[in-house]
């Protein structure tokens, strides 16, 4: 994309993040003491198939596995990520811990710290996040702290996936922001691109 073009693209989110800003607070007062009131329902995780699969979503998660094949082709884990807010892209990342030496540096960090810089702001309010692994914990707290809306995700972790799988921590009753959540998005394609990744790690070292 021509810095042009992202240049509007973001002053164009950022107009739109302002213009809900001032009524934020009220809103975000009035959604707390509604959860509070209907916790057993407004919590829960979706899968992907149960929204109708639909094409938005996975038009935004394939952009995500085409960032998780950068962190392939320089030897991290196959993890990509944007963040979205009113259809326009304003973040993306991918896995760098091993390269950068920064244990911190998941998709979904770096993804957010672009978004924020790019909207001047550090709560993300209104923006979906997807991302084609479920968020760990460090990541899952991050969202939190930034306010985003929804996440998306495509493949479930079994080990470490925070926002479900093995704990919850995104729509956890003690916190005062609870994420909408759905997933399962493009899940096989998601699940093949980090399992082949490892099946060839594996056959490397053996070799």
């Amino acid at each position: 994309m021509a810095n042009t073009d992202k240049a509007q693209l973001v002053k164009s989110a950022q107009a739109a993040h302002e213009t809900r800003g001032q009524g934020a607070k009220k809103s975000n007062q009035q959604k707390k003491s509604s959860l509070k009131s209907n916790d057993s329902t407004a919590i829960k995780v979706r899968d992907w198939s149960d929204d109708g699969s639909n094409e938005v979503d996975a038009s935004y998660m394939r952009q995500a596995m085409l960032l998780a094949e950068n962190a392939q082709a320089i030897g991290e884990v196959p993890v990509g990520a944007i963040v979205v807010v009113d259809s326009l892209i304003i973040g993306q990342g991918y896995n760098q811990s091993i390269t950068t030496h920064d244990p911190s540096a998941h998709a979904e960090m770096l993804a957010m710290r672009e978004a924020a810089k790019n909207l001047q702001n550090y709560r993300l309010v209104d923006a979906t996040l997807y991302v084609t692994l479920e968020p760990c914990p460090m990541c899952a707290g991050l969202l939190v702290h930034g306010r985003v809306k929804r996440i998306v995700f495509g493949a479930y972790d079994q080990k470490t996936g925070a926002t479900g799988t093995v704990m919850n921590l995104v729509q956890h009753e003690s916190l005062n922001h609870k994420i909408e959540v759905t997933g399962g998005c493009l899940q096989d394609e998601c699940s093949a691109q980090i399992s082949d990744f490892f099946k060839q790690r594996r056959r490397q070292k053996k070799s």
